[in-house]
């Protein structure tokens, strides 16, 4: 994910203050930086605002394309793309209909495998179906699979209006206490789909801020992986996106098992996809992670949003 190159920065009686090694000048240039390669990725044409379906399969064949007479209507492609059939094991292969022009993984075949997100390879993308500047790959959650399609040519990539910030402010780079689990907690968290995962997490983060002692809980989305916190305070819901914000934070230098420090750089709190689309499947904060003070620093809810 995103991140930026970390200053020195010490904290008293919780105020953040900028380490002599480090001007605010080049702090603000990193996070312009920061938000640039952000938005970038955002915008891209394969970015979350390409995002123009989320398709739930149901069990046997599913009939694929623009045409109203598909179980599932595409909002571009070819009238009649294929058939996507899920098997009762879970295994799902596309046959796509003569005429199509559509490609499976880059190459022009009758019919194919589908590998959702969940049982790619490490480091392997899923089974992509392309169509012109359109595609979609399969995606799990929670035991269901659906199609996740995005086009070059979306509306919300072509009408983006920005992103609107809390200005930077250096005192919202803190360093905060590291306080490792062992053995690891279990927290669940929820989405905007309902569903709910268990997650392992190693630790918290400890920091105080405007009089008030605060904790984070953080996990990993894959091993070894930066910590990736979901977050909400008392911004969310008027100034920022309701259901959460991101976070993300390198390993302490000790290691996640030994007690140390992280810093936790609130200027890149960042909106996750649903702020922007309805076909997303994002965390929400838990309870545990909703901080009782306002956090005036990143990503303020997105003007141009659905909801």
């Amino acid at each position: 994910m995103l991140r930026v190159a970390a200053f020195l920065l010490a904290t008293l009686s919780g105020v953040a203050t900028v380490s002599v090694a480090r001007t605010p000048v080049s702090y603000t240039h990193e996070i312009e930086q920061w938000r640039a390669d952000r938005v970038a990725l955002l915008t891209a044409p394969d970015g979350w605002l390409s995002l123009i379906g989320l398709e739930w399969l149901k069990e046997g064949a599913n009939r694929v394309g623009s045409a109203a007479d598909n179980d599932i209507v595409l909002k571009a492609g070819p009238a009649h793309l294929g058939t996507v059939t899920l098997a009762a094991d879970g295994s799902t292969q596309i046959v796509l209909a003569s005429g199509s022009g559509a490609t499976v993984d880059g190459k022009p075949v009758e019919s194919a495998a589908l590998i959702d997100d969940m049982h790619a390879a490490p480091g392997a993308a899923p089974t992509t179906v392309r169509f012109g500047q359109a595609g979609f790959y399969m995606i799990e959650r929670d035991g269901r699979k659906a199609l996740r399609v995005k086009d070059a040519d979306a509306e919300p990539r072509r009408e983006f209006s920005g992103i609107d910030y809390f200005p930077i402010d250096p005192s919202w780079r803190i360093e905060a206490d590291w306080v490792p689990f062992v053995p690891a907690h279990e927290l669940q968290i929820g989405s905007v789909i309902g569903t709910i995962d268990t997650v392992k997490v190693p630790g918290k983060a400890v920091f105080h801020r405007d009089g008030h002692t605060l904790e984070l809980l953080p996990y990993q989305e894959e091993p070894g992986g930066e910590l990736f916190f979901v977050l909400a305070d008392r911004t969310s819901g008027r100034e920022t996106y309701g259901a959460a914000r991101f976070l993300y934070a390198t390993l302490p230098a000790g290691g996640l098992d030994k007690p140390g420090k992280l810093v936790l750089d609130f200027n890149q709190a960042y909106n996750p996809p649903c702020a922007f689309t309805p076909f997303a499947t994002c965390p929400l904060a838990p309870p545990e992670n909703r901080l009782d003070v306002a956090v005036t620093a990143g990503e303020k809810k997105y003007a141009g949003g659905h909801h």
